[in-house]
């Protein structure tokens, strides 16, 4: 389209790995490039394997923030980059991201902000801050309807397609991460915040301990808690079981040799939990918003009550003692997934929205 090379599109995110919203960002930018959008992908804390993945494939990519966490010299630099760049639209992927979109759209005149929104918002900040969005598009009907009506809100699903990886074979895969090739491999991504209840999993993994003495289990996040999850599980003693990194470039390859993917909280998009589902993994996860949207319960996988707490280790531990049962709810999740969650459907309604937008 003409219009579409006028101005750049901006995706708005922290450092991701492509896994989750990671791999929707991800997706998006590949189908607004094809569409003959000049897109750039703004990361605006460190880390992740996001931004280098979509650098290598030619999509221009700034990263605003040198920490972990996104601070106030990482939204001064996104500034001075949407003076610059002077971008039609931004498309802003989670809370953070919504914040400082916004104060671009205040600063910067004549930018449009569209937000992705995968969670309900938390309290009357997030709430005021997507009332002032051009448009939202929600991941459900309930985190829909919990933004209100003062912005107009559409409901895209997600999307996946499999990512199958680098080929690093399970002993290459160990040696990397520091896992024992011969034990049985579980995945969690979540956020290292209040919402992910990552107490629940630390509890769950001693539990499993007691009966399966051949788990190893994997948790990727960052956030403000990384210090009191280390702390709880060396009182828990899970050290040996755990291993616990701030982002890992290696997870598609992972998702191939794990048993299930599994998730203790609420986390946008389930974490990596659509990203198993496309290369049929199982998940157990607690009740949430995202878990019902995505796991059909006896059939891809389970979802367990958060009470009683034992509910998330005894779901688990059926998939992971189970071959058959593990290999049923596998090929049901890959199913699923690409009937009900393809990217093509993510993709289309983000390049439309975008384009509605610019030619207003």
């Amino acid at each position: 389209m003409q219009f579409a090379a006028r101005k750049p599109i901006l995706l708005l995110a922290r450092g991701l790995d492509a896994v989750g919203t990671g791999r929707e960002v991800e997706l998006v930018a590949r189908g607004l490039a094809a569409a003959g959008h000049d897109v750039h992908l703004v990361l605006t804390s460190a880390g992740g394997s996001l931004g280098p993945r979509l650098a290598a494939s030619g999509i221009p990519t700034h990263v605003t923030g040198a920490r972990p966490g996104t601070d106030t010299a990482s939204a001064c630099r996104l500034l001075t980059l949407a003076w610059r760049l002077r971008p039609a639209a931004i498309v802003a992927f989670g809370r953070t991201a919504q914040r400082l979109a916004l104060g671009v759209r205040l600063s910067v005149p004549g930018v449009r902000v569209i937000g992705r929104v995968a969670t309900p918002p938390r309290g009357p900040g997030q709430a005021w801050t997507l009332a002032r969005f051009d448009a939202l598009l929600a991941t459900s009907p309930g985190v829909a309807t919990s933004c209100g009506r003062a912005v107009q809100t559409r409901v895209v699903p997600p999307g996946i397609e499999a990512d199958p990886g680098s080929g690093l074979s399970r002993v290459d895969l160990a040696t990397r991460l520091g896992l024992d090739a011969d034990k049985t491999w579980t995945l969690c991504v979540a956020p290292l915040v209040a919402e992910s209840r990552l107490e629940r999993l630390l509890w769950a993994i001693d539990q499993l301990g007691v009966v399966h003495k051949r788990l190893e289990h994997v948790l990727v996040g960052a956030g403000p808690l990384l210090g009191r999850v280390r702390r709880r599980a060396r009182v828990q003693e899970l050290a040996e079981r755990l291993v616990l990194r701030p982002h890992c470039g290696l997870l598609p390859d992972l998702l191939g040799h794990v048993r299930l993917v599994w998730q203790s909280g609420s986390v946008a998009l389930g974490g990596a939990i659509l990203d198993g589902m496309a290369r049929g993994v199982p998940a157990v996860a607690v009740d949430a918003d995202a878990t019902r949207q995505l796991i059909a319960d006896g059939e891809t996988g389970r979802i367990v009550p958060a009470l009683p707490e034992s509910e998330l280790p005894r779901r688990a531990f059926n998939i992971i003692e189970d071959d058959a049962l593990a290999a049923r709810f596998g090929a049901a999740a890959r199913n699923r997934a690409a009937e009900h969650f393809p990217a093509a459907a993510l993709v289309m309604a983000h390049v439309d929205a975008v384009e509605r937008l610019v030619a207003e």
